[in-house]
């Protein structure tokens, strides 16, 4: 124990500068947005560790939600003696992947027939770090990041939603004993609009020791933190300061590298960069984190986003776009699964309701082509001349919003150059 007075060790201190401050809050902030979720999970009605909850089909309570898709969710817990048993139904001829993430939503693996042919479907034991439990002996084994993980199926819809959710319900999950499950840290609960300031480094060591950080940055940027976090509690007049950096730098910066910078622009649109896994490259997992929390790896789906109409404008709800697609370009021809693109409010990221309860489209929706065989697609608070009501996603009158068009199992070309086509604003 040192025999320093409070005062001299806040002298000893040294002050982090703003930018050691800005790294460190995005960094936190990307495992604090998984706390949260969490969180938020453990409320729902329910809710147990190692029980898959079987979303009704159309669900739209999630940030960013997939609604083509038949979903299951669970968080997974277990200790050095307790495996979890995931079993995962044989699926043909449609989209289907086990996606399993770490508690600071990094991929840990995807099962499914691309990325494990040798056994893409049956019993699979989930295992803690270093644990030597017995396992069944048909059950392949995975090792998690840490104790706990969340656990993201989804089945295609493929027009069949009766076969979906048959399989859907045949994925099970289960414990092999009776694991010593931790609660998630208390942290004080936020939004996307309100982020966390200076109290994120409140609690700092419990909070990193709930999770391990397989990102190869984990200890640089964590000893940036604790820097931080023993400024922030030398004293009121440090934390006022550190606080005035966030409000005025940090969060600021943040909210823009979020929704302009963090990906390639093509055509207005950002996105085309993998997720999942994120190596040294912090900032775009907690940006991830922050618009579509458990983002996949680019061999089963990119993501794109708009930054703004074709005129660099903010797309406005009280404004009629069209994204036009040519014959030779459908999105349908980038693909070696499926393509969707869903309509959100920002900053929440939720689906925005409307009387006909349309919030997306994919490439199993009756939308009609125009004569020279290309598509048209209607973004707008009401529908719009020249353009199939068939084809229109209504947008919320008077207010911002976004759209995110997926493409599942992507080809080469969309990796390389290919976004949609930009939002054409109607005048």
């Amino acid at each position: 124990m040192s025999n320093q007075k409070p005062e001299q060790q806040r002298e000893d201190l040294t002050i982090p500068d703003e930018q050691t401050i800005s790294d460190a809050y995005t960094y936190l902030l990307g495992r604090m947005l998984v706390i949260r979720q969490e969180h938020m999970d453990r409320k729902g009605d329910g809710f147990a560790y190692n029980a898959i909850k079987y979303n009704p089909l159309g669900s739209a309570d999630f940030v960013n939600p997939n609604l083509d898709v038949a979903y299951l969710e669970a968080w997974i817990a277990v200790d050095e003696n307790t495996p979890a048993l995931l079993e995962v139904p044989q699926v043909t001829g449609r989209y289907y992947t086990a996606q399993l993430l770490d508690e600071w939503g990094e991929v840990i693996v995807n099962i499914n027939d691309r990325t494990f042919p040798s056994k893409p479907y049956g019993k699979f034991a989930l295992v803690a770090p270093g644990s030597t439990a017995k396992t069944p002996d048909d059950a392949g084994r995975i090792v998690l990041h840490s104790n706990k993980a969340k656990m993201l199926s989804r089945v295609e819809l493929m027009g069949d939603p009766d076969g979906a959710v048959k399989l859907q319900k045949a994925f099970k999950l289960s414990s092999l004993g009776t694991p010593e499950i931790k609660a998630p840290p208390e942290i004080p609960m936020f939004d996307n609009k309100d982020l966390m300031g200076v109290e994120i480094f409140d609690d700092l060591d419990s909070r990193l020791a709930s999770a391990l950080d397989v990102a190869p940055v984990a200890a640089e940027m964590q000893q940036k933190a604790r820097a931080v976090a023993a400024y922030v509690a030398s004293g009121n007049e440090a934390r006022t300061t550190v606080g005035k950096v966030l409000r005025e730098k940090a969060v600021k910066e943040f909210h823009v590298y979020a929704t302009t910078t963090a990906m390639p622009c093509r055509n207005q649109w950002m996105g085309g960069a993998p997720a999942g896994n994120y190596g040294t490259n912090y900032p775009f997992r907690t940006m991830v984190n922050y618009g579509g929390i458990w983002g996949n790896t680019g061999g089963e789906v990119l993501y794109f986003t708009p930054v703004s109409d074709s005129d660099g404008q903010l797309l406005d709800g009280s404004k009629s776009y069209v994204i036009h697609f040519p014959a030779d370009g459908l999105p349908e021809s980038v693909v070696d699964g499926y393509w969707s693109v869903i309509l959100v409010s920002v900053p929440d990221y939720r689906v925005v309701d409307n009387p006909l309860k349309r919030y997306n489209f994919n490439n199993h929706s009756p939308l009609q082509k125009e004569s020279d065989g290309s598509l048209k697609i209607a973004v707008g608070p009401k529908p719009m001349a020249g353009v199939a009501e068939s084809n229109w996603l209504p947008s919320p009158d008077g207010k911002p919003f976004t759209l995110t068009f997926r493409t599942y199992v992507p080809k080469e070309v969309v990796k390389r150059e290919w976004a949609p086509p930009a939002l054409e604003r109607q005048r």
